[in-house]
């Protein structure tokens, strides 16, 4: 199958939709004190998100080969300042709300974790606005460090993290180009697990796995599955298995035997979703039917809005919590407790959500895009390479 027979895949959208709402329910079931098994590990959503952005870069870059070869230095430049675009301007304005909020934000999550029983949170987390903090966030360098990886209201440790990732992509790429994807995968693995063993002896810890010898064999995932849709001659069971062995491997934010098992399910959940052509007679015909809805109606919008609830929803989601443990206390059973926030932080998360799609989001791609253009009327084509 060659990535460039479609430059859609029907899933994505559901998928992204199901990764934020996930890491949304999973976050309102911790802060209301209400366990349910799967959906209560917000982690697992972070890891789908993952997974789909190993996915979407590869996929894209396959797309792109032709016009942006992947050994050219303004390749990499163009991509970098595509997800620059992609990520920053949102990101700012909510940093801004999130450092201006923060005193009150402290107090609606002490308040919640005062009453569920859970750990206090550090305090700096929501009152640090030193300059540092501020310049480490402003550079997407936050990620690097472990006092500053996770130091705001917001969920953005895993934009550092996405931040890196970007960052040493184009290299993956040409190592993949030379080696081959099997290869490039396991020796990436590899030397990310060797990071993990240094950071360990060295007594390093991060707070989340916001750097990303943590987390690089769940990118790995996804960018295996892209890798079968641009082979002339694809190997998917291979790639398939390869993935499932990195799924496994146990670093990032604890690996008991139930994520283990999810993120199985995840790795071969997603392959079947993408691959479902491959797949035999009435397993092909119903997997079919799920990518195809998947792609269409409310999972459409959702998937437009994922990035923007996953990044606004604590916000939000703190200060509900906190009013109705305050308003209500034990007066309310832990479900009805979790479906009374549910139902007013939901609706309300996905309304900003979408008016920072519209404000936010789709002008800063727009600028990247502007910015793009810029690049091409400075730097004059270039013929073929000898390389190419």
């Amino acid at each position: 199958m060659n990535s460039t027979e479609s430059s859609r895949i029907e899933c994505l959208d559901g998928l992204r939709a199901a990764a934020a709402l996930w890491v949304l329910v999973g976050h309102c079931l911790l802060l209301t004190g209400w366990h349910l098994p799967v959906l209560g590990d917000p982690a697992l959503g972070v890891d789908l998100f993952i997974m789909l952005s190993g996915f979407l870069m590869v996929f894209h870059y396959q797309l792109r080969q032709d016009k942006e070869p992947w050994q050219r230095p303004e390749t990499w430049l163009k991509f970098w300042t595509r997800r620059y675009f992609r990520i920053a301007p949102l990101f700012y304005v909510m940093l801004f709300f999130a450092l201006a909020l923060g005193p009150y934000v402290y107090e609606s999550r002490t308040a919640i974790d005062t009453f569920v029983g859970r750990v206090p949170q550090a305090p700096e987390r929501y009152l640090d606005s030193s300059l540092k903090n501020i310049f480490a966030h402003l550079t997407f360098l936050f990620g690097l460090s472990p006092n500053f990886a996770y130091r705001t209201p917001l969920p953005d440790w895993s934009l550092g993290l996405e931040m890196q990732f970007y960052a040493v992509f184009p290299a993956l790429m040409l190592a993949v180009r030379r080696f081959g994807w099997l290869w490039s995968a396991i020796v990436v693995a590899a030397l990310g697990a060797l990071g993990v063993v240094v950071l360990k002896s060295m007594g390093v810890h991060f707070p989340m796995p916001s750097f990303l010898p943590l987390k690089i064999q769940v990118f790995l995932c996804g960018m295996l599955l892209a890798g079968v849709l641009g082979q002339s001659q694809p190997r998917p069971l291979l790639h398939l298995a390869l993935a499932m062995a990195l799924a496994a491997i146990p670093f990032g934010d604890g690996h008991g035997l139930s994520k283990f098992l999810i993120r199985e399910a995840l790795v071969l959940g997603f392959f079947a979703l993408v691959l479902y052509r491959m797949l035999p007679g009435t397993a092909g015909v119903v997997t079919r039917k799920v990518a195809v809805a998947l792609g269409g109606g409310i999972f459409h919008v959702l998937g437009e809005l994922s990035y923007s609830i996953y990044l606004i929803h604590l916000l939000v989601l703190q200060p509900v919590a906190a009013f109705v443990i305050t308003r209500y206390g034990d007066g309310l059973g832990a479900p009805l407790r979790f479906a009374t926030v549910l139902a007013i932080v939901l609706p309300v998360v996905c309304l900003l959500s979408f008016v920072t799609y519209r404000l936010i989001e789709m002008p800063g791609q727009q600028l990247g895009r502007l910015v793009l253009r810029g690049f091409a009327r400075k730097k004059p084509a270039l013929g073929p390479s000898p390389a190419e």
